[in-house]
């Protein structure tokens, strides 16, 4: 097969053989099953990958990782002049309009190099809808400042947009985008691309201080439970406890069933089952690892049931004022 005809689905298949077993496995672990399923299936089919395609296929994926730190650096046109010089006029173009296509760079790349309160100063006079599509491409953490720094009312009706913002219109961001490109009076790299979603809205919430996560989460509460049941479960996953204190694990472990703790460590990773382990008792451990060995095979919507009890709970003592989860912005815990 001419390496031009290649779906990006082949060519990570490639990737992965060339990297070998134990580099593949390492990214196996960053994926969804359904992705698993798909490149193994692409992997089981592909015969007689020969020493030239395998270092083609590095060589591509090394140049598009240089292409995206030097995206990051200094935005697209920096990225394509530095590419330029290193592979050619040809090359370089080929290499950037993949990037733009399959790692969607976003648009708003000056406003994502600003410093969050000049961008707060900038757009907190704009409409909640306008705010919640800017927000929604910055970095989280950036993002989660100026959320918090929004009027109290004005950051759940944000919130929620974000969360419920599937996609936008390339004309919309266009028109966004030149609006904004007038006022600041600078250059405007323009691409189009999904932006906002559930998603979105955690990793900002997981960015601003415990105050201003509450009022969005209550305020949002009542006008849709679901969306918010959706975000909290989201918002803290169980792979997370790892970044509790052992008096907060303890407290946890005390709360939840035995038999939900051996299910949830069966697909647990192993900095997980080490964390949790070190705060049980010897007898206690003993006993879950034990039934564990005793299960057998078990489903994975069982173990992450499982798991979502756990972290349920872990909310709820939260909320009770009994344990901690660090989160970004200034708030102080006494």
């Amino acid at each position: 097969m001419a390496r031009s005809a290649l779906t990006g689905r082949q060519k990570s298949a490639m990737l992965l053989i060339a990297l070998g077993p134990d580099l593949s496995a390492r990214i196996y672990k960053h994926l969804r099953e359904d992705e698993i399923e798909q490149l193994t299936l692409e992997i089981a089919s592909i015969r007689n990958l020969t020493p030239e395609e395998k270092q083609k296929v590095i060589d591509e994926f090394y140049n598009m990782c240089v292409a995206q730190e030097y995206i990051i650096e200094g935005g697209i046109e920096y990225a394509k002049a530095v590419l330029e010089k290193a592979l050619g006029t040809q090359e370089a173009f080929e290499v950037i309009n993949k990037l733009t296509s399959t790692l969607k760079v976003r648009p708003f790349d000056f406003i994502r190099r600003a410093d969050p309160s000049q961008v707060l100063n900038f757009i907190q006079n704009e409409h909640p809808q306008t705010i919640a599509m800017i927000l929604s491409y910055l970095k989280p953490q950036q993002a989660g400042a100026i959320l918090s720094s929004l009027p109290e009312n004005l950051q759940a009706e944000v919130a929620m947009r974000i969360a419920t913002m599937e996609s936008t219109s390339p004309e919309v961001v266009k028109e966004v985008e030149r609006i904004l490109e007038r006022k600041l009076s600078s250059l405007v790299t323009q691409d189009y691309t999904s932006s906002g979603g559930i998603q979105t809205i955690v990793d900002i919430l997981n960015s601003v201080d415990r105050s201003t996560e509450k009022n969005i989460l209550d305020t949002l509460e009542s006008i849709n439970i679901e969306l918010v049941e959706e975000i909290k479960k989201r918002m803290f996953i169980f792979e997370d406890i790892v970044t509790l204190d052992s008096r907060s694990i303890q407290r946890v472990l005390r709360e939840v069933d035995n038999h939900d703790i051996a299910l949830a460590l069966k697909g647990s990773s192993e900095e997980v089952q080490r964390v949790i382990y070190s705060n049980m008792s010897k007898r206690l451990a003993d006993m879950i690892k034990e039934d564990i060995q005793y299960m057998g095979p078990v489903r994975l919507k069982d173990v992450e049931e499982a798991q979502q009890r756990i972290v349920n709970v872990i909310r709820q003592l939260e909320e009770a004022g009994e344990i901690v989860i660090s989160r970004g912005g200034d708030e102080i815990i006494v």
